[in-house]
């Protein structure tokens, strides 16, 4: 058993050492680079000598970004709801790499609002994140690949363990879903032109993702939008409980998000990079697991972690 570990480690330990040669050649393209995981990947990814395209939500963001780096980086802005903004970005990609290609796109831009009891939404709550998580990743993607064909690399898509088990309501687990569908798609499809795709899937991190407006003043609004009989069906006390839960869930959120920047440059610069990584312990030993039982005992786990509606049976 020991000489069974050990191959194990050793195994392990050679693929993660096993780099991409000549990085200081290739680029990589990343969504969502304003700030969190996009912004420290951009950061990283210099220092490692690669060529680095950042795209940034905002002219803030991007000016930020390319004074605090190196020549070695470019930053671009884009909006992933918007075809002619995702058009623009990867003609000004092309230009960028020219008959080299592409080495990496990293599909990281990503919102989590508003999230909530499902009933409490509205179909454009829905929409507004799933445009952007899924939507915006398929379009960003499309667009791409004939580079990162040409350059046969790697595509990176961020999901997340709510891709994995839809732990709340609303279109972020929806699109997040719908993230791990597209990408077991595409890698199988891409298999032969030589193109590795691989999925992040982090637990719970303290990021903007979250915005900067307070939980309970979010889910104050939400609450006071609904029509009586819905609020009377669930209690002031669901509200109050669940609302705590979701300010607990923030609060015990892991701040290290270099955890997953660490997953997501492996993933460029490994020659095996893994199809899926689940960094942060709760990814690992909570949220993993629940997506593998069977379902009943995924349903009785999380039940027990919802409040009881008034109205329930």
């Amino acid at each position: 058993m020991a000489a069974l570990t050990d191959l194990s480690f050793m195994y392990r330990w050679f693929k993660n050492c096993n780099l991409v040669r000549n990085l200081s050649e290739k680029y990589v393209f990343i969504t969502g680079c304003d700030s969190g995981f996009g912004n420290l990947l951009a950061r990283q990814l210099v220092d490692r000598g690669m060529r680095v395209l950042a795209a940034c939500f905002t002219e803030e963001g991007a000016q930020k970004l390319q004074r605090d780096t190196s020549y070695r980086l470019q930053t671009t802005l884009l909006d992933v709801t918007k075809t002619e903004s995702i058009r623009a970005a990867a003609q000004w990609v092309k230009d960028q790499v020219g008959e080299q290609g592409l080495w990496a796109l990293v599909n990281n831009a990503g919102v989590a609002l508003p999230s909530g009891p499902n009933e409490w939404l509205t179909k454009e709550d829905f929409v507004k994140v799933i445009n952007v998580n899924l939507v915006g990743l398929i379009e960003v993607t499309l667009h791409m690949l004939p580079m990162v064909k040409k350059a046969r690399g790697r595509v990176v898509n961020m999901s997340s363990s709510g891709g994995r088990v839809a732990i709340i309501g609303g279109g972020y687990c929806v699109s997040k879903f719908g993230v791990e569908a597209f990408s077991d798609s595409i890698r199988h499809e891409l298999h032969y032109f030589g193109v590795k795709v691989s999925i992040i899937e982090p637990g719970n991190y303290r990021t903007s993702i979250l915005g900067k407006e307070g939980i309970e003043k979010r889910m104050q609004k939400l609450w006071a939008r609904l029509p009586q009989e819905t609020r009377d069906s669930y209690g002031e006390e669901y509200f109050r409980v669940y609302t705590d839960k979701l300010k607990n869930m923030m609060q015990l959120a892991e701040p290290r998000i270099s955890e997953v920047t660490n997953s997501m440059e492996h993933a460029v610069i490994s020659r095996s990079p893994r199809v899926r990584y689940n960094p942060g312990l709760d990814a690992k030993l909570l949220y993993i697991p629940l997506a593998k039982f069977p379902t009943p005992v995924t349903d009785f786990i999380l039940s027990r972690y919802l409040p009881r509606p008034a109205d329930t049976v």
